[in-house]
């Protein structure tokens, strides 16, 4: 059994019906050629952008396989916001045991929905999302630089200044909590110390520890 969670911009919204199929693809970036005597050779590089791809169901009535659902609307204007905003967006899926959990900034690269006949107000949604990995660009500048000499027939000197822009603010770490856990084991697991739960407590504004609830989101810095 597992949970699945979309993250952004503070509001976490979980799905209502979790998906049946889940592919995730890690891309391919090795590159073949032929050499003279040898034929082919694989040259190794490392893994391209991971994609992941579901489909899920917005129930537009009361259904009991729905968790905590709202309307397909609701869900579908997230999923606009998203596209529109042109911002990464954290994925996160959260499993009973605790093992093969997936937790990563994504770009929601395409989405499409449907509706069927005989299922009143049922949304059918695709989506395929896109490893996101945040990085600093770099500006070049290219300066002339005249000779000092002004009977000198020596050409323009061209500098390149490198200008480091500043990257993208990386957001506050954080952590959803999943059913059994506790301010403790939170500490442990992600701070390697689990005497730190005091710490995630007064970041949070939490004056009960053992006052957790599944699906809550704790900031850890």
């Amino acid at each position: 059994m597992y949970e699945m969670y979309f993250s952004y911009e503070g509001e976490v919204i979980r799905l209502p019906v979790n998906p049946d199929k889940l592919t995730v693809q890690i891309n391919n970036k090795n590159k073949t050629i032929s050499l003279i005597e040898l034929g082919e050779v694989n040259i190794l590089k490392d893994p391209g952008l991971t994609d992941i791809s579901f489909n899920i169901l917005l129930p537009g009535q009361n259904s009991p396989l729905a968790m905590n659902s709202k309307d397909p609307e609701f869900y579908l204007e997230k999923f606009k916001q998203y596209k529109k905003d042109k911002k990464p967006v954290r994925w996160v899926v959260s499993r009973d045991m605790g093992s093969f959990d997936m937790n990563m900034e994504v770009s929601l690269e395409d989405y499409s929905f449907e509706e069927r006949a005989g299922e009143e107000g049922d949304i059918y949604v695709s989506l395929k999302l896109r490893e996101y990995k945040r990085y600093e660009t770099k500006i070049l500048n290219l300066q002339s630089i005249a000779s000092t000499n002004p009977t000198s027939s020596e050409q323009p000197k061209t500098v390149v200044v490198e200008e480091k822009q500043r990257p993208a603010k990386e957001p506050a770490k954080q952590y959803i909590v999943k059913n059994g856990d506790t301010l403790w084991a939170i500490a442990k697991k992600e701070l390697n110390n689990g005497s730190k739960y005091a710490e995630i407590a007064k970041i949070n504004g939490i004056k009960n520890p053992d006052a957790l609830y599944v699906g809550q989101v704790l900031r850890l810095s």
